[in-house]
């Protein structure tokens, strides 16, 4: 039997329905909910002969008694279920495994590091000056440049536009002195690329280095004391609460 051109139009159009549904229901996490306890489900999930679904926790607590129909319950996988949960779950943690949050403070944006980079620029977190030709806080890689920041505001945003990425330089202020650390906020993909820094601090005609062969990714900056991969600088070799150093990062890859 032949199919005609309308036949046709209305498979495709069913099928593109199916495909809409589909991809709505993949969308809505909530659905991957046991539907008596209201718990996210988890494998394995199982059903009555009348397709009412149910979690293993709640199996037993239902002496393995459908409560919709009353068929036992609990022995009986709900192998399709469990397919849509693995694949649901998945795409749930492709979909914000990249998110970042924006390191200003009582700032609560969040999204990709690209996105983060465009909010940061675009919003009054960069207090641009209409006499300067570079807005301020910029540098380029491979090339040193100078930042001043004050000890007690914890945290200074350097940015690059090449890549589109936030650094942050963080002190910690401690009972010893200080510690200075510099980090990228970007998620662990091979797409951010690697980069390395050097710190350089400058008191009294001496100078300390520090060098560190990889600029740590973070999804969100922590103010808590660094446990690695710092500048220690003491309270002796402070002066006053003004920290200026020189910074340089540069791409590896």
């Amino acid at each position: 039997m032949e199919c005609t051109s309308s036949d046709g139009n209305v498979s495709r159009q069913k099928r593109q329905r199916t495909e809409d549904k589909t991809r709505a229901a993949r969308l809505d996490f909530g659905f991957l909910d046991c539907p008596i306890c209201m718990e996210p489900l988890t494998i394995p999930i199982f059903q009555c002969d009348n397709g009412h679904i149910a979690c293993s926790s709640c199996c037993p607590k239902l002496k393995n008694k459908c409560p919709s129909c009353a068929l036992p319950v609990g022995h009986n996988r709900c192998r399709a279920m469990e397919t849509f949960w693995k694949e649901s779950t998945h795409e749930k943690d492709c979909t914000f495994a990249e998110y970042c949050s924006c390191p200003v403070k009582d700032c609560n944006y969040t999204g990709s590091y690209i996105d983060l980079y465009d909010h940061y620029l675009s919003s009054i977190h960069l207090k641009r000056n209409s006499d300067l030709k570079v807005p301020p806080n910029r540098f380029s890689c491979g090339i040193s440049f100078g930042i001043k920041m004050n000890i007690n505001d914890k945290i200074l945003i350097q940015r690059t536009s090449v890549k589109r990425l936030l650094f942050p330089v963080q002190c910690f202020k401690e009972s010893f002195g200080v510690y200075v650390t510099v980090s990228c906020i970007a998620p662990s993909t091979p797409q951010v690329g690697q980069f390395s820094y050097c710190l350089f601090y400058t008191v009294d005609g001496h100078t300390m280095t520090y060098k560190s062969p990889e600029v740590k990714k973070i999804r969100e900056v922590s103010f808590q004391a660094p446990q690695d991969k710092y500048m220690f600088i003491p309270h002796s070799l402070l002066r006053g609460e003004s920290l200026e150093m020189r910074l340089c990062i540069k791409i590896l890859n």
